[in-house]
């Protein structure tokens, strides 16, 4: 048994224009027909995905998409069947972004979806891959909107935080984490901001120093991929402490 569509954006044009027939139609020019092959909708979206097509006749084809986009919506399915077209290009990175930042996938696909429509209605007619240039314009934004908004994500008791560390008044201390879904245990990207006078001499004993933590610290080492800098290992010390 298949699961249902996830609800979203990107299933609500799938149903209502995945079937639509808009005219006129896109025409496949491959050199076998002076005036070019009608497709279907559904054939044009395998070919403008389809590698193995020759590239000037994918290019002539997304160049048809572009023309498409700017029919009028009151008398045509076009604007909406353009945007079909374009879902393969970023359904990847719909899932990328709700995966990584945890986001919404309503709102990261209606943000695809108008990066996407913005990018169609800026391309360059003489541009030399606008199906490459679109959805790179789209998705770039898409990724961008949500690199902002996580550094924008408002914390609860942002002051109780600041002064458990005991900052002086001429700097601070920003620590921020990001655990890895599906990892055990604690998994965290430690960011430290300090004032740029004070930037060599940061280290991993001085946040340890710092914390309180210095005679806890056990270990220093590496586990995992990427490049960590380092491992503090705390362990539960007494009441009195």
């Amino acid at each position: 048994m298949s699961l249902p569509p996830h609800p979203g954006i990107f299933a609500v044009i799938e149903r209502q224009y995945g079937r639509s027939e808009p005219t006129p139609p896109l025409r496949l020019f491959d050199g076998t027909e002076p005036e070019g092959v009608p497709l279907t909708l559904v054939r044009a979206r395998q070919l403008l995905y389809d590698r193995s097509v020759n590239p000037a006749a994918r290019v002539a084809l997304w160049r048809q998409v572009v023309e498409r986009s700017r029919f009028d919506t009151d008398s045509s399915d076009w604007p909406m069947a353009v945007v079909w077209l374009g879902l393969p290009g970023l359904r990847r990175t719909a899932y990328n972004i709700a995966w990584r930042f945890r986001a919404e996938r309503g709102e990261v696909e209606s943000e695809l979806v108008t990066g996407y429509l913005e990018a169609l209605a800026g391309v360059g007619v003489d541009d030399s891959d606008p199906g490459g240039a679109i959805l790179r314009s789209a998705c770039s934004r898409a990724w961008d909107a949500w690199r902002t908004a996580r550094l924008e994500t408002a914390m609860e008791d942002v002051e109780g935080a600041g002064t458990s560390i005991g900052t002086e008044a001429d700097g601070f201390w920003q620590a921020d984490y990001e655990p890895v879904p599906g990892h055990p245990g604690l998994s965290a990207t430690v960011r430290i901001t300090v004032p740029a006078h004070r930037v060599e001499g940061v280290r991993l004993g001085a946040l340890a120093q710092a914390w309180g933590a210095a005679d806890t610290a056990t270990s220093v080492g590496h586990s995992g991929r990427g490049r960590q800098v380092a491992t503090i290992s705390l362990r539960r010390v007494g009441r009195h402490r």
